[in-house]
């Protein structure tokens, strides 16, 4: 939303059609606070002078003006649509002043009435939307949770199932979606990108993978180096790790193992530029992310670097580089302020970071050590407020002193994922299978969910059946709200609700999803993608189902047989390479 509309100004007046000398006289008095009445002794029917009269019409209009805005900002002419039985015969004494009364009051009336029968102005409905959009991107400037829609959806009940996507040879890495709803892009291990219209799931356009041909006279590439570096290379040479697209939806950026950095015209299908040699990273690429309400676009690699760069038109070029992780850079996310949230791997760390005062806030997951709390200030009970287990622990920071559940203790060796909720929260998940909720005020968890997915049981032929918890794959927030959602690859999406103080959160429904979950994505399209969605309309028999009905958040799952970043995992029975967006259906 353009800063103008938060500026602070009058509503400019109507220029008055019958405006005397006198006029700006009251609308002096009108602007500094003061409000003219009538003189005593005015006999508004008898012949007086022109100049007396005119100054006695002046005065009861300025009279009039609290009662239902400026009368003659008024369409005047619903009075002629009105019965003149009801009205009454005009009056030839009748005064402009007192016509304009009289008028008025037959049409505020007629609104009345027209308002009982089920009529809307739509003036009004335009302002009423107008307000809503200010209160919301006020309330996301300040950075605070506002939306508390976790409540207002039916868990239930099955959500509703709008598309599946059918089209890449090998798992799907990432899955994104238009703030408006309106299409979906994929990406592959293959090596292609395909967008998708999302109301009906037709497939639009692909972007295959390309082979550059090797120099004259030189031997073909093999292996990681292929096609890096070339510019004039349009397109990705090897598997698409991550994709983002602009808050307008205009730029699509994807990002992968080729360490290119591509930035694509989502309304043309083409190729705009990518990033490469200085000006892009040394290793893959493996997490992308916008700043809401601009063009900036952040990146983090496997080079354990971020990169900063700005797509807006007219500069589309690199910006800065910023260090500090100590191992690759799993995923990253970022909201609407100058700042953005990233993690580093195995080395245990989330990194919060503020652009433009070139710092960054370091929390470390992972096991508690003793010798890290000394080094850092002082041992455990000395910091008041942070008394929280990093593992295995399902309670708030607020349980001091209290008896707790005793679960066994699994070591987080590294943080795979992150999500922000709002400018100054955020939740992370990690192969420890635990999901943390974090505030930029602690430097540890203020809550912390153990075996968010519960555990993955394999049979060794010497020591039985193994337990170890499934890693927390892919997390996501649907920003500013009380919503988040994880995934792992026991089956299911799990949703989870926050409390109102940002102090825990709570599992209240399920979405199933076989295969490892690689992306998730929540968004509130806007009414309109409703509308154009062939499965949101009524039935053949015009009776709509609750399926059909218009939920009040969608979710977009990427789904594979193995993860993302690697072979280690595979899960193969039942399992199809694609996307899921599913709509939840509101109470």
């Amino acid at each position: 939303m353009p800063d103008a509309f938060f500026t602070s100004s009058k509503p400019r007046k109507r220029k008055r059609t019958d405006a005397g000398p006198s006029t700006k006289k009251f609308a002096r008095k009108d602007a500094a606070g003061g409000k003219s009445a009538p003189k005593k002794g005015v006999n508004l029917h008898a012949n007086t002078n022109a100049k007396t009269k005119r100054r006695a019409d002046e005065e009861l209009s300025d009279q009039t003006d609290g009662e239902g805005g400026d009368i003659d900002d008024m369409d005047l002419t619903a009075g002629a649509d009105i019965d003149p039985g009801a009205s009454g015969d005009e009056d030839d004494e009748e005064t402009p002043a007192e016509k304009r009364l009289r008028l008025a009051k037959l049409y505020l009336e007629s609104v009345k009435e027209g308002l009982a029968e089920g009529e809307f102005d739509a003036a009004e409905i335009d302002k009423e939307l107008i307000s809503a959009r200010l209160k919301q991107d006020v309330m996301e400037h300040s950075g605070k949770m506002h939306l508390f829609i976790a409540d207002t959806i039916d868990f239930t009940q099955a959500p509703t199932t709008i598309l599946r996507t059918r089209g890449h040879r090998f798992s799907v890495t990432s899955a994104v979606a238009s703030e408006t709803g309106k299409h979906l892009f994929t990406a592959g291990k293959e090596g292609s990108i395909i967008k998708w219209e999302l109301a009906s799931g037709k497939k639009l356009a692909t972007f295959h993978k390309v082979r550059p041909p090797p120099p004259p006279g030189a031997a073909k590439k093999k292996g990681k180096a292929k096609g890096f570096g070339d510019p004039a290379v349009e397109g990705h040479t090897d598997e698409v790790l991550a994709l983002a697209l602009s808050w307008d939806g205009k730029f699509l950026a994807s990002a992968g193992k080729d360490r290119r950095l591509g930035v694509w015209d989502t309304e043309k299908d083409a190729w705009i530029k990518g990033f490469v040699g200085q000006m892009g990273h040394k290793d893959l690429i493996s997490a992308l992310a916008f700043r809401k309400g601009t063009h900036q676009l952040y990146t983090g690699s496997h080079d354990r670097t971020l990169k900063v760069y700005d797509l807006s038109p007219g500069v589309l070029g690199y910006v800065e580089t910023l260090f500090g992780h100590q191992d690759h850079v799993l995923a990253l996310d970022a909201l609407r302020g100058e700042t953005c949230v990233s993690v580093g791997g195995r080395d245990k760390t989330i990194r919060y970071w503020k652009i433009a005062d070139e710092t960054q806030l370091v929390f470390r997951g992972g096991g508690r050590s003793r010798v890290r709390e000394v080094l850092e200030g002082g041992l455990r009970g000395e910091d008041e407020g942070d008394d929280v287990d990093d593992e295995g622990v399902g309670a708030p920071a607020t349980s001091k002193g209290k008896e707790r559940e005793k679960t066994t203790k699994f070591v987080e060796g590294s943080t795979e994922c992150v999500a922000m909720i709002d400018e100054t929260t955020f939740v992370s998940g990690g192969d420890s299978g635990s999901l943390c909720l974090w505030t930029t005020q602690k430097k540890k968890p203020i809550f912390t969910q153990a075996l968010a997915h519960g555990f993955h049981e394999a049979q060794s032929a010497t020591e039985g059946v193994i337990r170890t918890p499934r890693w927390v794959t892919a997390v996501a927030s649907l920003r500013y709200s009380d919503l988040i959602v994880s995934g792992s690859w026991e089956g299911d999406v799990r949703i989870w609700q926050l409390d109102a103080k940002l102090r825990a959160f709570a599992l209240v429904g399920t979405v199933p999803a076989p295969g490892v979950v690689n992306s998730l994505q929540l968004l509130a399209p806007p009414r309109e993608f409703y509308a154009d969605a062939e499965w949101a309309r009524p039935t053949a028999t015009g009776a709509p189902t609750a399926k059909r009905k218009a939920g009040g958040a969608l979710l977009v799952v990427g789904l594979g047989q193995e993860h993302r970043l690697g072979r280690w995992l595979s899960v193969k029975e039942g399992v199809a390479n694609g996307a899921m967006v599913v709509s939840f259906t509101p109470r």
